[in-house]
């Protein structure tokens, strides 16, 4: 009989990297059984879906608490599984206040847990980091510094690099003026990319603000305006939130637009370090509903809460929070680096330093193969 798993991811970052690991696996081992929550990536990869990602995609205290019940009658469900199937293995990928709360259970169960892609605790929440210890059998981690961190607290992880180093190596870019054919775009203007999210309430509170302030920087500059639309959110979603035509959505082209982009204004998350190593000047964007963020706020234990910047220890990206979310700002900052060139050279050098920091090596297949030896050995 094939081993079964069960998999967790309930974010599109998390969709997008575990559909490579499932990849991965599924290589070394075609026969096994993967079930479990995740997107139609990790759906085409291979993944017996019980709950698409979509249905659990809340972010922030507040929007959690309202749907508890739903969250709750899942994670039965899925327990009830990992019992009628037998199931001896769980691989958690990020999502921390679900993930942390269904590993008590499986662990209960004698469900060996793996973790790959780190929760932010060293961020926030440290006190999760006890729970991590006493729950999860390994930690697989993307960044050098999370390792360090959990080894210091007494946690069994590992760095394994980061998957998107690879990713973006066997990404077939566009060239620039094949890009612009293909959509129409204005030949004589450079692209102003705005990305403001995977969740509706993300784009809600962000792109209004965002857009306002993108018009006027377009003028200035003589920029067009693209919109680097998410899978998980309509188009038609975003059109009815501002009532503008100044700008064009472009869906499942983001890296090929990170390229080719003059600027970007990007929602912080994966995607502020994929335009990273891809080298695309932007800022960081951030806001949500008060409540959550102020109790995020009392709970951060870092300077930045933008992944680029964390990584090179200083404030290289600008980043804007909450009420800083302005058109007044977002003109002004943006503005002050449009117009000085050698500001923006410092910026993507800064930038470039990040593929060495992740490592070059091929962090899915690295990942797999360890989850895979200590199966075999537990076997």
């Amino acid at each position: 009989m094939s081993e079964s798993i069960l998999m967790i991811a309930g974010e599109a970052s998390g969709d997008l990297h575990g559909s490579s690991l499932i990849r991965e696996l599924k290589a070394l081992t075609p026969e096994i059984e993967l079930f479990g929550v995740g997107g139609t990536n990790m759906q085409n990869a291979g993944l017996e879906i019980l709950y698409h990602s979509d249905k659990l995609n809340f972010m922030g205290f507040v929007e959690i608490l309202r749907h508890l019940p739903f969250i709750k009658k899942v994670q039965r469900h899925l327990i009830d599984e990992v019992i009628k199937r037998n199931t001896k293995y769980a691989i958690l990928i990020d999502y921390p206040g679900f993930n942390l709360s269904i590993a008590k259970k499986l662990k209960s169960l004698g469900v060996k847990i793996f973790y790959y892609i780190s929760p932010q605790v060293w961020a926030w929440g440290q006190n999760r980091v006890r729970k991590i210890k006493e729950l999860i059998f390994k930690m697989y981690v993307l960044f050098p510094f999370e390792e360090k961190f959990y080894k210091k607290k007494g946690v069994d992880a590992e760095f394994v690099g980061h998957p998107l180093i690879s990713k973006l190596k066997e990404y077939k870019f566009l060239e620039k003026n094949e890009l612009f054919e293909k959509f129409g775009l204005d030949k004589e203007k450079d692209i102003l990319l705005i990305l403001p999210g995977s969740r509706k309430h993300e784009v809600s509170f962000i792109f209004p603000k965002v857009f306002s302030a993108a018009e006027k920087i377009a003028e200035k500059f003589n920029l067009q305006i693209i919109i680097a639309c998410s899978n998980s959110i309509e188009e038609s979603f975003i059109k009815e939130t501002v009532n503008s035509m100044n700008y064009k959505i472009i869906s499942g082209f983001t890296y090929d637009l990170m390229k080719s982009s003059k600027f970007g204004i990007i929602k912080s998350g994966t995607s502020t370090l994929e335009a990273s190593l891809i080298g695309l000047p932007m800022i960081i964007v951030y806001k949500a509903n008060y409540l959550s963020y102020l109790i995020g706020m009392l709970l951060i234990k870092v300077k930045n809460i933008g992944i680029v910047n964390i990584l090179l220890e200083k404030t290289i990206v600008p980043e804007l929070l909450q009420s800083q979310v302005n058109e007044n700002n977002i003109i002004k900052i943006v503005s002050e680096l449009l117009s000085n060139p050698s500001k923006i050279e410092l910026m993507k050098q800064e930038l470039s330093k990040l593929s060495q920091i992740l490592g070059e090596k091929n962090s899915t297949k690295i990942a797999a193969q360890k989850i895979m030896n200590c199966i075999n050995e537990k076997s």
